[in-house]
């Protein structure tokens, strides 16, 4: 527990809750005048016993629960970054999943004209694996020059996927998979990622595939076969980032590599100097 950074974060954005919007009235007289929630007040709206979180907020609370962590972070209203700042904090690890439901559905609009900018193909999903930015490179790798709107579904069910997505039984399969699984693991509730799960127990070829055990939970340094509309046979080399406001999604850049065997050097890891 980092019990400095801990109390500065919880104290900063308790001061900004006035007890007012709660329902409190503020004392008139000698009582308290400082700023925001008193820790009494967050304990009654919190419903817990007294000095619960005057023990998290001082650092005397080893191993707070999650659910403790997550109901104060709803009422003081972190976003995403800081809830994953706070789980830090408090237990030295990040979250188990996102702060609401809601989150990695969305992104700022700037992140089309960045994805605009880049020469390779480039594509933004949100949590769900819809498609939420793409650039003409990538539209070109179709034959239609359409992009599917969920690329979860398009690399497991759909058949052209199969068809473009080169060795798609052995070199994607197996790897998507183990994807979908995290994903449903760290949002339980996301129907979109529930029903391409009801799907893919339901198809002959992925069913017993989805039952083997699987460690991969993103694709970034990969190397797979892929057939592009436009340029034919070749390879990808697929880097994944995540936009950090929007947990669960990936930005995905494909860099090809023409040709029916892998004859391009892999390019050494990075590192500082």
């Amino acid at each position: 527990m980092n019990k400095t950074a801990l109390r500065a974060l919880l104290r900063e954005r308790r001061a900004l809750i006035a007890p007012e919007s709660h329902g409190f009235a503020r004392p008139t007289g000698q009582g308290r005048r400082a700023p925001g929630l008193s820790q009494h007040q967050v304990d009654q709206l919190l419903h817990r016993t007294f000095g619960t979180y005057h023990r998290l907020e001082s650092g005397n609370y080893p191993n707070p629960p999650i659910s403790l962590l997550r109901d104060v972070a709803r009422l003081f209203g972190l976003n995403e970054q800081e809830w994953v700042s706070l789980c830090r904090y408090a237990l030295l690890q990040d979250p188990p999943g996102p702060l609401h439901p809601s989150s990695g559905k969305e992104i700022p609009g700037v992140w089309q004209e960045a994805v605009d900018g880049i020469t390779h193909m480039a594509y933004v999903t949100d949590a769900s694996w819809e498609l939420l930015a793409h650039n003409k490179q990538f539209a070109d790798m179709f034959p239609d020059r359409t992009p599917p709107s969920n690329t979860m579904r398009w690399m497991l069910l759909d058949r052209q996927g199969r068809e473009c997505l080169t060795d798609w039984r052995n070199a994607w399969a197996p790897m998507v998979l183990p994807q979908l699984r995290a994903a449903l693991a760290a949002r339980p509730d996301d129907e979109i990622l529930r029903r391409i799960e009801k799907e893919v127990l339901a198809d002959p070829d992925l069913a017993h595939l989805y039952d083997v055990d699987g460690a991969l939970i993103h694709p970034d340094g990969h190397e797979r076969p892929l057939r592009h509309a436009v340029h034919g046979q070749g390879w990808v080399s697929i880097c994944a980032a995540q936009p950090m406001t929007a947990p669960g999604s990936r930005l995905f850049i494909l860099i090809f590599h023409a040709g029916t065997e892998r004859r391009h050097a892999r390019a050494p890891m990075l590192r500082a100097v």
